[in-house]
């Protein structure tokens, strides 16, 4: 007789709020569908004022339980009327341009506060979610901080699921860039996980804004799942996106996905609980 399977499917996805870099939204809800992972970490999801967030409709509409933490607060623009067939205007990342306007913990330049794009956004929260359809037998935040230049207060969310009689802990996270002083906080991070994933089946997912060498180097005792270019989606040259594994976890297969409409690439691995 065959032995049982024991495999979980883990991914991770900066959505760029469901939006390019003009503000024209794209089917979110499909690339998750087509990802069809147990467990998906989000990044740079969208919560409207008054409204339900994306990653909560898409959680309802494919079955999954969702778990959210905002990260920052800030502006998303409609559609930019003079869009063209580019993801974004070339170089425009927080420009007058640019549909993401995060001012919540870092004020914005003045031409962009000035922009009637701006001013006719509408307001929300962005930050992270955790969709599993396994069991989810609990779940916490560990804060990371903000660093001086970040316009973003960095956290973890951290869940553990169910699979296979094992519990499973699945710690989702977006961290700041390598320019702004990153390494201080994948220090926290090792240090924060280190009792968490003791002796326990672990995978850290997200956008890590570092390539995979000296993201290693900064978390030792986690070992990539996942290796490609991610970013840009368009065009990818580098592996900003990880799934990272520890304990009892051994990955069988693993996947950098197509250009869905983000600026990213979803990364997603198949990892089997070994047995002791």
């Amino acid at each position: 007789m065959d032995p049982p399977d024991r495999t979980i499917v883990v991914a991770s996805f900066n959505v760029h709020a469901g939006i390019d870099g003009w503000g024209r939204s794209w089917d979110l809800t499909g690339a998750v569908r087509r990802l069809d992972a147990d467990v998906i970490v989000l990044q740079e999801v969208w919560w409207p004022d008054g409204r339900t967030s994306m990653a909560t409709e898409v959680g309802e509409a494919l079955g999954y339980r969702v778990l959210e933490h905002p990260l920052a607060a800030g502006r998303r623009a409609s559609p930019h009327p003079r869009a063209t067939s580019r993801w974004m205007r070339p170089l425009d990342w927080r420009g007058t341009a640019h549909a993401l306007y995060l001012d919540s913990e870092r004020a914005i330049g003045r031409p962009a506060r000035a922009s009637e794009r701006y001013a006719t956004a509408e307001r929300g929260r962005w930050g992270l979610a955790v969709l599993s359809r396994l069991p989810v037998l609990e779940h916490r935040v560990i804060q990371l901080g903000r660093l001086p230049r970040d316009r973003v207060t960095r956290a973890v969310l951290v869940a553990a699921v169910e699979a296979h009689g094992a519990d499973v802990l699945v710690a989702g996270t977006h961290m700041s860039h390598l320019t702004y002083g990153s390494p201080l906080q994948f220090i926290r991070l090792g240090r924060a996980l280190r009792g968490p994933t003791a002796g326990r089946p672990a995978v850290l997912a997200g956008d890590m804004n570092l390539w995979g060498p000296p993201a290693s180097l900064l978390l030792p005792g986690w070992h990539r799942a996942v290796s490609g270019r991610t970013w840009p989606a368009w065009r990818p040259h580098s592996q900003v996106d990880h799934l990272f594994v520890k304990g009892p976890l051994v990955p069988t297969a693993a996947d950098v996905l197509p250009d869905w409409g983000s600026d990213h690439r979803a990364v997603r691995a198949t990892l089997t609980l070994a047995r002791r």
